[in-house]
Formats: C-alpha cells, structure tokens, sequence
C-alpha cells in the first residue's frame, strides 16, 4: 500500500488504510479509456484520486471537509497529477454531470448515535447504527450520475451488510457483485466499540476480525 500513501495526512484527515488499499487494487482491473471521468467520492486526502488520475483520467474528488479539500489539493500537486477537487456533500457539487467511473470509500463503521450525524475526525467512518448512514445515500443516487457501460465501486465493512447495497444496486437497474474480500484485524475504532458490536449481534463471540468487501455495480449500455 506505500505508493498509495500520500505525503501529507494531518491530523483531522483519513489516513489511507486496508480498505482504501482494497479499492485501489480494483481500481486498478478496470479497464479506463483515456479522458475516461472519475469521481472519487469522500476522497479524504486524495490518494484514490491520484491513483486514477495517474491511469491519463478526468478526475473529480468531492469530500464535505474543509481540511480534506486541502490536504487533497496538495497532494495532487505534490504528485504532478490534475485532479479537480470540490468541498460538497456526497453527490451535490456534481449533479449535473455523469460518470464512467465512480469511486467511494464512505463512513461505514456501526456506530452508537442519538441520531445526530457525526462531526470531527469521527465523520471519515461513523454511519449511524447499522453503518449505512452514508451507504444507502450512495446506493439511491449514484445509479442516476453513471453513463451507459459506468460503473460504481464501493469499498465496506461486512457489518454494514454488503447483502444491502447489492439489493439496492440490483434493483436500479444494475448488474453488481463483490469482487474483492479481505479479512483485516481490528482497528483502533472497532476495538473501542467491540462489546457494543457482540452485543447487538454484528459480531459473533468467535469473531477477531473484520472483513471487507468491494461492491462492483455497472451500469448496462
């Protein structure tokens, strides 16, 4: 995952992790033309961006943070790449424009709410109680922003039901499967909430790691 990493990731900011790594090995199997336009949603601090922006890609990368939009911008330049990089709330900075390849690495992780959203650093993986918070937006709307041939991958935890945003996907209208899994150890966050994961059941008492999926969901021409 080192040539993923940027050179700069302050505090405040995702750091690139197992499953931005995950996303970036798919990313890399699909077959882009040149020109082809990419949004990189939540892009953070940009290394998913770059990624495509190296493979000769229009990229647009879209993150609600302040501190992400600028961390992101920097990094583009420091790695030579053009990436248009907007401040924005999911899907609003780009409703007007389609898609060959949409990118996401959302907050996914279960989290204990009172139903307000998260704030601080906690919004790069918070998601509600069931973890698709932010899933089941992206679910709703990103079939509407992909041209004909277009395609969606989406990186998750297995505890924010993968079986979910396959349904989802497949009742827009597009053909989805997972093309990637990788069982990772707990990280800091899921380690802080383990007991409260067993106890609703999203972890099994033998569970001691977490598995990730790709989604892969295309639009037919």
């Amino acid at each position: 995952m080192s040539s993923l990493v940027p050179p700069l990731v302050p505090p405040g900011v995702y750091d690139p992790q197992e499953d931005t790594a995950l996303l970036a090995g798919a990313l890399s199997e699909e077959l882009l033309r040149p020109g082809a336009d990419v949004l990189d949603l939540g892009t953070g601090s940009g290394a998913l961006a770059i990624a495509a922006a190296r493979r000769d890609t229009r990229v647009t990368a879209v993150d609600v943070s302040w501190r992400a939009v600028w961390t992101a911008r920097l990094n583009a330049w420091v790695a030579g790449v053009p990436v248009r990089i907007r401040r924005g709330n999911l899907f609003t900075p780009v409703r007007d424009r389609s898609f060959d390849l949409i990118l996401s690495n959302p907050p996914y992780v279960p989290a204990p709410t009172d139903g307000r959203p998260p704030h601080g650093t906690a919004r790069a993986w918070d998601a509600g109680r069931d973890g698709r918070f932010v899933l089941d937006r992206i679910c709703r709307e990103a079939p509407a922003l992909l041209r004909p041939g277009g395609v969606l991958l989406i990186v998750h935890s297995a505890l924010s039901d993968p079986g979910r945003t396959v349904a989802h996907l497949r009742a827009a209208g597009l053909e989805v499967c997972v093309i990637r899994r990788r069982r990772i150890a707990f990280g800091p966050v899921l380690r802080a909430r383990e007991d409260w994961l067993r106890g609703r059941g999203l972890l099994s008492p033998a569970d001691e790691k977490e598995e990730l999926v790709v989604v892969r969901a295309e639009l037919p021409v």
